[in-house]
């Protein structure tokens, strides 16, 4: 099982050259930045984890930007958008962006993405929250086209563009990986229908019943498991339950961690160190 760790990156904490040379130190196999483009005052919608919403949040430096830094300052760690808004980005211009850190990380690129829960945010980029998901959809069904095809095109309810040619493509093929974030069963559902796996995180509900309903899913669809590999986010530094996750075949585990400075993070690396070699051997 592979491991990986997210972090907000701010101005305030390590940054993410730093932190991808200690991974890659450690014997992790990835790095994970989410995004937020801002957040709105209002605050009407409720954090998902509950309680008040995190400062980091409100302070994280663009995914794209700070992914490049880790992939330049490293040689064989991956960079991964834990997760890429893309019912706030315009989906020609994030093709572009994907396909550019892939080619500059010499494809190591990891695409992951989500439709989002802070309705405000989406608001002000123009996104309505009921519709957001197929907006999804049809903006990843667009830029697989883009980065599959010398002259694209798509046409949808929410994205609509005659024939193109855009370029650079991506270094792997046929793409970078689409990893759908989110919870079971809906983001499940959305993993199965165009991803090339699943995000969810490890301490939100019964995440092995969820695995198992998963894998039936894929199965139902017509689908292999392998095309369609599963990412734990949030995971506890207890071996016992990580080697519980690699015993289910889940192929990768992040930890999720602070947005601090390296006397705080990597200390908690160093443990994490010796649960790779624990769980791996």
């Amino acid at each position: 099982m592979h491991f990986g760790a997210s972090m907000f990156f701010t101005d305030y904490s390590m940054t993410s050259a730093e932190l991808a040379q200690a991974l890659e130190a450690r014997g992790f196999e990835s790095i994970w930045a989410p995004e937020h483009s801002h957040i709105p005052t209002s605050r009407r919608s409720p954090f998902p984890g509950g309680g008040d919403l995190p400062k980091q949040y409100y302070d994280a430096m663009d995914p794209f930007v700070t992914l490049t830094a880790a992939a330049v300052a490293t040689k064989s760690l991956k960079v991964g958008t834990g997760v890429c808004l893309v019912n706030q980005r315009d989906p020609i211009q994030t093709a572009k962006l994907v396909a550019s850190i892939d080619q500059v990380s010499g494809g190591r690129f990891l695409f992951g993405i989500g439709v989002g829960w802070n309705a405000e945010e989406m608001e002000d980029h123009g996104t309505v929250f009921t519709t957001r998901a197929k907006l999804v959809r049809e903006r990843v069904e667009a830029m697989k086209a883009i980065w599959t095809k010398s002259k694209a095109e798509y046409h949808g309810e929410f994205v609509n563009f005659p024939e193109m040619m855009a370029w650079p493509k991506c270094v792997q093929k046929p793409h970078a990986p689409v990893i759908v974030g989110g919870a079971f069963p809906q983001a499940a559902r959305r993993a199965v229908r165009y991803g090339d796996g699943w995000i969810p995180l490890a301490g939100r509900g019964d995440i092995m019943m969820a695995i198992g309903k998963f894998r039936e899913m894929l199965k139902e669809a017509g689908r292999d498991e392998a095309s369609c590999p599963i990412t734990l986010f949030g995971c506890a530094d207890d071996a016992d339950t990580l080697k519980r996750y690699r015993d289910a075949g889940v192929v990768r585990a992040c930890v999720s961690l602070p947005a601090e400075k390296g006397d705080t993070v990597l200390p908690v690396l160093d443990k994490w160190a010796g649960l790779i070699q624990q769980v791996n051997g």
